[in-house]
């Protein structure tokens, strides 16, 4: 598959109120009408049944990532969730992160269990 990937600078920031890890990613140049959008989250080692959300600073759920079957103590690996365009403003993008606990709730992936976020400029189809 063809990915163009872009130079991403990720501000990990916890902000209060809200569960979650907000991330601002800039990107180097405006996108093609040809062009999607795609956030890549690298994973580390989530506990058995929990799931990571990617939502919009509105509230917006992109995606969901439940990675099951992974070995005890292994990193979950790399997952990618499309982005709409019109998401894109000013070639920057803000989005929480959210590590879903299930019974015990809601909060913000360590740098561990989220060990990296970046964009890729995807063709459309």
């Amino acid at each position: 598959m063809l990915f163009a990937t872009l130079i991403s600078f990720a501000l990990l920031v916890q902000t209060a109120g809200a569960p979650g890890r907000v991330v601002n990613l800039v990107l180097p140049r405006s996108l093609t009408a040809a062009e999607g959008v795609a956030v890549e989250l690298k994973l580390g080692v989530l506990e058995r049944g929990n799931e990571i959300e990617v939502k919009t600073m509105s509230g917006k759920l992109l995606g969901v990532i439940s990675p099951y079957g992974i070995r005890s103590g292994e990193e979950a690996g790399t997952y990618t969730v499309p982005v709409p365009p019109e998401l894109v403003a000013n070639k920057r993008l803000s989005l929480r992160i959210i590590l879903d606990q299930h019974s015990r709730g809601k909060r913000a992936p360590t740098n561990k269990e989220l060990r990296g976020v970046r964009l890729q400029i995807t063709p459309n189809h």
